[in-house]
């Protein structure tokens, strides 16, 4: 669930020393259940600023960069993780990546019109209308030869949330929590200048290695107790509120301080985030050689120049005539 699309006022909110962009791994001794959460800064606003996007696509594409910073840190091999989403609803298509170690990108594709009409209802967007029906794929690829691992499930009108859960009692069988924030803070200038708005993300995951439910017999349903560790840490996760997930004055160890101090909560260390395209002239340029002349003929302008725009940056790379001989 995200924050509205505007927060109150934030003074000091450039964190006051606070490190923002970080994804922090813990885990609590008496429940030995493990989680990360996630704090994006500059780095959420400088994506969802750069195309100025729509509230609702906005709010969207920063909790998929956000689940998709909780889960890349945690890879243990060097890749991508690719998270991608397609649909016939007003956000036709998310598309994410994270490359370790800690580098993100992301960007949108929308309707505008129809994604105008959700701005302008002020008050909680139908995730049936901005999702509509499709599918979340979740994609690991190490690289080099080896083989890159998919996961995909429905995403019929419901939160990013709730399909990302959905997506890890089927392929990873493993009880979750999930919860993601997404606003604009209002960050005061300073002296006289004027402030700004910008975008902030944050999320919290939790996973248990054990069975939910603790005492079950075989084909039985779970049973849940006041006693059971994962349904007691998942109680007190569910405390979190939107604000504090994305509250550039209150450092993240506090935060999970705040939650999980009875169970007796261990940070490790931080991992850092920073956004950053893949792309680059001499990739592009490698790209459009792989066409034949024929095909680049039709990809020329009036002048005989080709541009290409990377949808993730923005940035425009032109080619002129006789670059590409």
């Amino acid at each position: 669930m995200s924050a509205g699309g505007d927060a109150e006022r934030v003074d000091g909110a450039d964190g006051g020393g606070i490190p923002d962009d970080l994804v922090i791994p813990f885990r609590t001794v008496r429940s030995r259940v493990t989680g990360r959460l996630v704090r994006l800064g500059d780095s959420v606003d400088r994506i969802l600023q750069r195309h100025q996007y729509p509230v609702p696509v906005a709010q969207a594409l920063g909790e998929a960069l956000a689940m998709t910073a909780l889960l890349g840190t945690a890879l243990k091999i060097d890749g991508r993780l690719i998270l991608q989403t397609q649909s016939d609803g007003a956000l036709g298509l998310l598309v994410v990546n994270y490359d370790t170690p800690g580098l993100l990108r992301g960007y949108a594709g929308f309707d505008p019109e129809r994604a105008a009409v959700l701005a302008d209802t002020g008050g909680a967007v139908d995730p049936v209308a901005l999702y509509g029906s499709g599918h979340l794929a979740m994609t690991i690829d190490p690289g080099g030869d080896m083989d890159s691992y998919q996961g995909i499930v429905a995403l019929d009108g419901q939160p990013l949330t709730e399909a990302a859960l959905t997506y890890f009692r089927q392929s990873e069988q493993l009880p979750t929590f999930l919860r993601l924030a997404v606003a604009r803070v209002y960050v005061p200038g300073e002296n006289d200048d004027a402030g700004t708005w910008k975008w902030r993300a944050g999320g919290l995951l939790l996973q248990s290695l054990a069975r939910e439910g603790g005492r079950q017999g075989e084909g039985e349903q779970p049973v849940e107790d006041e006693d059971d560790p994962w349904l007691r840490t998942r109680i007190l996760a569910s405390t979190v509120e939107d604000h504090e997930l994305i509250d550039p004055l209150l450092a993240p160890d506090r935060l999970l301080y705040r939650l999980f101090h009875e169970e007796g909560v261990r940070v490790h260390e931080a991992q850092t985030v920073e956004e950053r395209c893949r792309c680059s002239r001499e990739r592009v340029e490698r790209f459009l050689r792989g066409f034949g002349k024929d095909q680049l003929v039709d990809m020329r302008e009036p002048d005989g120049s080709i541009s290409v725009n990377c949808e993730f940056c923005s940035t425009t790379y032109r080619f002129e005539p006789g670059d590409l001989d």
